[in-house]
């Protein structure tokens, strides 16, 4: 019997997933979205904190879930210490700022290194999707890992993904793994809402905008796959103290220029979809 050409077996394999029962919606909620980069330190967990901040800011009930497993944010970013409860059946997700959140960081200690293998992970984010109890959420905002491993690929066939938005610095060792990332939601079937600059600049005191990490690579990377491009978000030291200290910018400083940044991603992922 002759072997299945490899760019059929996907193409199969990828329209049975979009038909499976298995590839359903997160109990609870309406619309999964994956904030990714396949690349890490470019400020990822940052934008989806933000995001889901401004979500909730014109109106739509928001979950936060933190899918990081080895490198949680999450618990820091939003300052909370806390454990979830539980009915011996689901998890009850942890609220602030009116936001549903879940992470493994509230259930080991933040200094503890999750040292696991694949299925563990796998068995992790089934968990958080299965067995938390999400309520009438409109949206769940899903802050990916960085890299193209089990966690994406268990959300991507098991899940149904609405859309990620893939956030990137401008430099090329970065777009690199973007690219791997772009080409991997691609593959798997998940729509792209489009990319991200972040950290394209900051503005000096006298004025200039100074783009240390170069210029047009996130653009030209969306250009390149036809993706949309979303926009540049500036550095600005009250973004990262502001996380620092529990207090996302969105929630922390409402006024502030990269705090207007957010409500327009917030409300282009709102007219997308509802």
């Amino acid at each position: 019997m002759p072997k299945e050409k490899p760019e059929l077996s996907d193409a199969m394999r990828k329209k049975m997933s979009r038909k499976s029962p298995e590839r359903n919606p997160i109990s609870g909620t309406k619309f999964t979205i994956a904030i990714s980069s396949a690349k890490g330190g470019v400020g990822k967990s940052t934008f989806a904190t933000n995001l889901a901040l401004a979500l909730k800011k014109i109106g739509c009930k928001v979950g936060l879930l933190d899918a990081d497993i080895y490198g949680p944010s999450i618990p820091k970013m939003f300052g909370i210490q806390d454990k979830p409860k539980s009915d011996g059946q689901k998890l009850e997700p942890i609220i602030k700022y009116d936001i549903q959140c879940m992470s493994i960081g509230f259930l080991a200690d933040q200094q503890t290194p999750m040292i696991w293998r694949g299925p563990m992970v796998t068995s992790a984010i089934k968990t958080f999707t299965q067995k938390v109890n999400w309520k009438n959420l409109d949206f769940i905002i899903v802050d990916m890992p960085p890299g193209t491993g089990d966690t994406q690929l268990t959300f991507s066939q098991d899940i149904k993904m609405d859309g990620a938005i893939i956030v990137s610095t401008p430099q090329e060792v970065a777009l690199l793994d973007v690219k791997r990332g772009i080409k991997m939601f691609d593959k798997l079937g998940v729509k792209i809402l489009g990319l991200v600059d972040n950290m394209s600049f900051f503005t000096g005191d006298d004025g200039k905008k100074y783009k240390i990490f170069g210029e047009g690579g996130v653009k030209k990377t969306a250009d390149e796959f036809n993706k949309d491009f979303l926009g540049e978000i500036p550095i600005n030291p009250e973004v990262g103290s502001s996380g620092d200290k529990g207090e996302p910018i969105v929630v922390s400083n409402p006024e502030h220029e990269i705090s207007k940044i957010y409500l327009n991603f917030a409300n282009k992922v709102k007219s997308t979809y509802l």
